[in-house]
């Protein structure tokens, strides 16, 4: 993660685009007065020769029946089709969807903190935990987005039952995505983790390994780069950290985890916003645009199925993030 970098003027990026795109707004604000005074001018006489007909009630109904027009400024830390494809949607549904794209992983957070934008769409609840307590902060989720497939994958196997015997097994190093890893062993039979081992186990945790699997531990956007190492004969990695030069997805897993299994729950991504705000009514709307079928559609060209739609109850992630935040403060 690095930290703000902050522009000549002082600002930060994500505030400097979000003054620059509302520089945007108000110069089309101001062409479009230009050609409203065009129509009024235009439709003057009309409107005189109308006046004695119209009727005041129903113009005031007419008024009071409007809706109301819904906007929200998402921070996230890419720029994509699959957004794209969202914000088209959400238009139709009455939500104009505004994406401030910045490539940082802080940003997004501390400007929704800060009040600079409405939402974020980048995280998952683990990282979302780590930041709310370490800055003593409220972000809450709303809806869940999606989540990276991770799997077990061999440039030289077919199948997890061809692993032999002491077979050296590449997992990231960090103790959260090495604490998957070594979840998604367990989820392919391959070994057993003790009951209290918790959402992130380490290989002290392991409880039954009968086939005497060895662990190299690796950064874990380096294990792409070591697929084809000779001396490992299978790595577990999320499906989207292979380059697609590599040709490598979901289908070349060996064993592929269950997004939906509850211990996934840490890596579900979210939209989140502030505590405050999460009974704003452009997050059913938002909710439902990606739901949308053009957004799976979307998400399935770009990221060639390895991040999937998840749906996962919100009082679930609700809660999960809870458990994970009195984790993080008990060190």
């Amino acid at each position: 993660m690095s930290a703000e970098n902050p522009t000549p003027s002082g600002e930060s990026d994500l505030r400097s685009a979000l003054t620059a795109q509302k520089k945007k707004r108000r110069t089309a604000a101001i062409a479009v007065g230009a050609v409203a005074v065009v129509g009024l001018v235009a439709g003057a006489v009309a409107i005189v020769a109308n006046l004695g007909s119209a009727d005041p009630a129903a113009s005031a109904a007419e008024a009071s029946t409007a809706p109301e027009e819904l906007s929200v400024t998402i921070a996230t830390a890419e720029d994509s089709v699959f957004q794209d494809t969202i914000a088209e949607v959400a238009a139709e549904k009455g939500l104009d969807v505004e994406w401030l794209n910045v490539d940082d992983w802080v940003l997004p957070n501390t400007e929704l903190v800060a009040g600079t934008v409405d939402a974020n769409a980048f995280q998952h609840i683990l990282y979302l935990s780590a930041f709310n307590t370490e800055n003593d902060a409220d972000i809450t989720p709303v809806f869940s987005t999606v989540i990276t497939q991770w799997g077990i994958f061999s440039a030289t196997l077919d199948d997890v039952d061809a692993l032999q015997d002491g077979a050296r097994i590449g997992i990231p190093d960090d103790p959260s995505n090495g604490g998957r890893a070594l979840n998604i062993l367990e989820s392919a039979g391959l070994i057993e983790l003790s009951e209290d081992a918790g959402d992130f186990p380490t290989v002290d945790d392991i409880d039954t390994n009968d086939r005497n699997l060895q662990f190299v531990p690796l950064p874990a956007r380096d294990i792409p780069l070591q697929f084809e190492d000779p001396s490992l004969s299978a790595v577990i990695v999320g499906t989207s950290y292979f380059d697609p030069s590599q040709g490598i997805g979901a289908d070349d897993a060996l064993f592929l985890d269950d997004s939906l299994d509850e211990k996934n729950l840490p890596y579900v991504n979210v939209v989140a916003t502030r505590a405050n705000d999460v009974d704003n009514p452009a997050w059913e709307i938002l909710e439902e645009a990606y739901a949308d079928p053009r957004v799976a559609e979307a998400l399935e060209e770009e990221y060639f199925g390895n991040t999937v739609l998840v749906d996962v109850d919100i009082d679930d992630l609700r809660a999960k993030l809870a458990d994970l935040e009195a984790a993080a403060a008990q060190g």
